[in-house]
């Protein structure tokens, strides 16, 4: 006598049940289903087995996504019994038609019995089969509308039409589901841009903070239209002439700002981060380096996009000109400018760090063009030069506890005095080390 185990499950009559046990045994180990046994093992068969039979078959067919059938096998048995043999599938997870790709719609084999499987162990199914790049594995979120894709597209004079959704990776090919890069362009894109505005280089103390979401087009021209209600101009006279000058370079918060959202790593939930004082903006995006790449390798150019096909859609629509130009051009941007941006990068994170040029012209209250007129010798200088002339060299972070200033502020300290002749420097980054001339 047989008996439900987790690979047997008997139902006494046909009913919309029987989907939900299919796809179980379809997204686990497979197995068999007994149509006309009851729970007791009791052969009870069925009253009209031809008309099961057809309803039965025609219903895995139009219930279930994606299409199951080549894994399931049908037998007539004498006693009035349907078995039903069900093979493992190759494209999990499979699902209810009418449920989607969630917990209510796909179902596990847990014993003997069949159960919702956790939005985890959905993903880890979708993972497992569509491989590991995020942007081409199907979304759990199918219900996706394109308005401000749409209007980005039409904007930009490129083709937006569901004919090219699967050139594009918005669809695979496979079953026609969305992908990933759909969800990130569709209005229910579930990322978002976080800016924040401080009052003080410590970031302690907010001044504004704001919140973008919706698609990644959205988030794009609201993000980059705050940046620019940031980016403040400060006016300078040049005999009778007045000349205005922005914070930042638009260009390199727009490349800035392009970056984060090209190579961040969309696998992660958390948000692209921007933090605005007076001395400087930040761009902190999710993801790290790509194995292989180094910070030299990214400001020379190199580049090995991590989202290829968001990448291509930027390139089609002329948002970005090719791969690796950006960072190139923002330090281009910077190259008269006494500070130049930085890139700091940890195993998860990357961050980009452009100057306020503004800030830096005008520190202690006098220009550039006071400065290159009549170069003095200030009291934290004479305090570096007495250290130098006792110990002979000095590290930048001695530099700063010398001082007691911050990075941005000794390294303007240390950058005058090269300038003006007073020292000399030697090595790079850490070993970096400052000398008398």
């Amino acid at each position: 006598m047989l008996f439900e185990n987790e690979n047997i499950e008997f139902k006494a009559k046909l009913s919309d049940e029987i989907y939900k046990e299919v796809i179980a045994f379809a997204n686990t180990d497979g197995g068999m289903i007994y149509i006309g046994i009851d729970d007791q093992g009791n052969v009870v068969g069925l009253e009209n087995i031809d008309e099961s039979y057809t309803r039965l078959t025609n219903g895995i067919r139009d219930a279930i996504q994606p299409d199951v059938t080549m894994f399931v096998r049908y037998v007539l048995q004498e006693d009035r019994v349907i078995r039903i043999e069900v093979g493992e599938g190759s494209y999990k997870p499979y699902y209810l038609k009418s449920k989607g790709l969630k917990p209510n719609g796909v179902y596990v084999r847990q014993g003997a019995t069949s159960a919702p499987a956790s939005p985890e162990l959905i993903r880890k199914m979708i993972k497992d089969t569509d491989g590991d790049q995020f942007e081409d594995m199907r979304t759990m979120e199918q219900e996706l509308t394109f308005n401000d894709a749409e209007k980005a597209f039409v904007r930009y004079n490129v083709d937006f039409t569901e004919d090219k959704f699967i050139a594009l990776g918005l669809r695979n090919l496979h079953d026609d589901h969305y992908t990933n890069l759909a969800l990130l362009l569709s209005d229910q894109c579930q990322h978002t841009i976080k800016v924040a505005v401080f009052a003080d280089e410590d970031r302690t103390i907010f001044k504004d903070a704001k919140e973008f979401g919706g698609s990644i087009f959205r988030q794009l021209d609201d993000a980059y239209s705050y940046l620019l209600l940031c980016n403040r101009t400060s006016a300078t006279f040049q005999g009778l002439n007045r000349v205005e000058k922005k914070d930042y370079p638009e260009e390199a918060l727009r490349e800035a700002l392009l970056n984060a959202m090209v190579h961040r790593d969309y696998s992660f939930s958390g948000s692209i981060i921007i933090n605005v004082n007076d001395a400087a903006m930040e761009f902190i995006s999710i993801g790290g380096l790509l194995p292989g790449l180094s910070v030299e390798d990214i400001r020379s150019g190199i580049s090995q996009p991590r989202n290829r096909k968001l990448a291509e859609i930027f390139h089609r629509l002329k948002l970005i000109e090719s791969y690796g130009t950006g960072i190139r051009r923002i330090f281009k941007l910077y190259e008269n400018h006494s500070v130049q941006p930085r890139i700091e990068v940890t195993p998860n994170a990357f961050k980009l760090i452009l100057p306020n040029t503004n800030y830096v012209n005008t520190i202690d209250n006098v220009s550039i063009k006071e400065k290159n007129a009549a170069p003095a010798i200030t009291p934290q200088m004479k305090v570096v030069l007495g250290y130098l002339s006792e110990y002979g060299e000095i590290s930048e972070e001695e530099l700063q506890e010398l001082l007691n200033v911050k990075r941005t502020r000794a390294y303007l300290i240390a950058r005058q005095m090269l300038e003006q002749g007073l020292i000399q420097c030697s090595g790079r980054g850490i070993s970096k080390r400052y000398y008398l001339k």
